[in-house]
């Protein structure tokens, strides 16, 4: 409360030692209080999230006055109804899951702020002997993915594209630690999922993914889609602009130190898992930014934003495959106005 604004009558009951009370509490509260921001991530603390710890970390997110919380996720295409139910304030997942719910509920859909994951990571996984070797040999067999990975959600809009008969295609969930197990094991015949992510899965279990697995790569299959981006609910845009601005702000920063420094962000890291395999996690990390964050356009246009014109074919094809109920616009998915100056953005990675 601001003893100042009080009309004269009123001002002239204070007593000397009260006003001086009130002056001393004004004069040493905090010009504004800390926005609150709950974030929720594709998947549990890993190495390709270390940016965010990191931004929190060096205080990047207070600079900006911000008071960040950064919970796991379940998966890419998880995070989004996560945050269009409330529960979260911002999200990092799916751009793809993003635009199915815009098409059907534009009203609860988040909107992305800055893209991370501007090449295609989405693949069906196969071992290096299967017999599976274009998209069409999948009919009549098995794949396995958990129940919300972002390349099984995409599964329709592939199969369209390249003339897989879906009914001929058994689907098996699984836990996500199971899935790269039941494929070695052959009781699925592919997975789908991130490349990155069955690699390191793979890794974990003993094994040499560029000798014992093969890919088919969505993007090699004319599905040039973004994937993950960060995004926050309609809501919490409208009411705290310069909080997303300020985010983005902090996150941008700590992915250029993260690059620069990796030791620095895995130690931001382990804080949070210390059981983790740092070794594992750094090389995620940078495979990471090698495969899934280094589309050419970003010499253009930078790192975080997006090609209007492919965004837009992007969201044809989602709409399309799925038989949605609307087609929404390019900035019903994304929104660019927060993004840091084009300068103070990376080029390159």
């Amino acid at each position: 409360m601001n003893l100042l604004s009080y009309r004269p009558r009123i001002w002239k009951q204070l007593t000397a030692a009260t006003l001086s009370l009130g002056l001393a509490l004004v004069s040493a509260a905090p010009a504004s209080a800390a926005t609150d921001i709950d974030l929720v991530l594709n998947w549990k603390y890993e190495g390709a999230q270390a940016w965010f710890f990191l931004a929190e970390d060096k205080g990047y997110f207070k600079e900006h006055g911000l008071n960040v919380t950064i919970d796991q996720g379940e998966g890419s295409a998880a995070s989004v109804p996560k945050v269009a139910s409330g529960v979260y304030d911002a999200g990092f997942g799916d751009t793809n899951a993003l635009i199915q719910l815009a098409a059907t509920q534009p009203e609860r859909a988040p909107v992305g702020v800055y893209m991370i994951y501007n090449t295609p990571p989405f693949v069906i996984a196969v071992k290096s002997d299967s017999p599976i070797k274009e998209p069409k040999d999948v009919e009549g067999k098995i794949i396995g993915a958990p129940a919300n990975d972002a390349a099984l959600k995409l599964f329709p809009a592939f199969a369209e594209m390249t003339g897989i008969d879906q009914s001929k295609v058994t689907i098996n969930n699984m836990a996500p630690n199971l899935r790269e197990q039941l494929l070695m094991r052959g009781q699925i015949d592919a997975a789908f999922g991130y490349i990155t992510t069955v690699s390191f899965s793979a890794k974990g279990m003993g094994l040499d993914p560029e000798k014992e697995l093969r890919f088919i790569r969505y993007g090699e299959h004319g599905m040039d889609l973004y994937s993950n981006s960060i995004f926050f609910s309609q809501e919490f845009i409208a009411d705290n602009p310069d909080a997303v601005r300020g985010f983005l702000a902090a996150v941008n920063q700590a992915i250029q130190d993260a690059i620069a420094n990796p030791e620095e962000a895995m130690d931001a890291l382990m804080k949070r898992e210390p059981l983790l395999n740092r070794s594992v996690e750094m090389d995620k990390m940078l495979t990471t930014v090698r495969n899934d964050m280094s589309h050419p356009e970003i010499a253009e246009i930078g790192l975080g934003d997006v090609d209007d014109e492919r965004l837009k074919k992007n969201i044809e094809i989602v709409v399309a495959a799925n038989a949605l109920e609307s087609t929404p616009e390019v900035n019903q998915i994304f929104d660019r106005r927060f993004l840091p100056e084009r300068a103070m953005r990376p080029s390159e990675l």
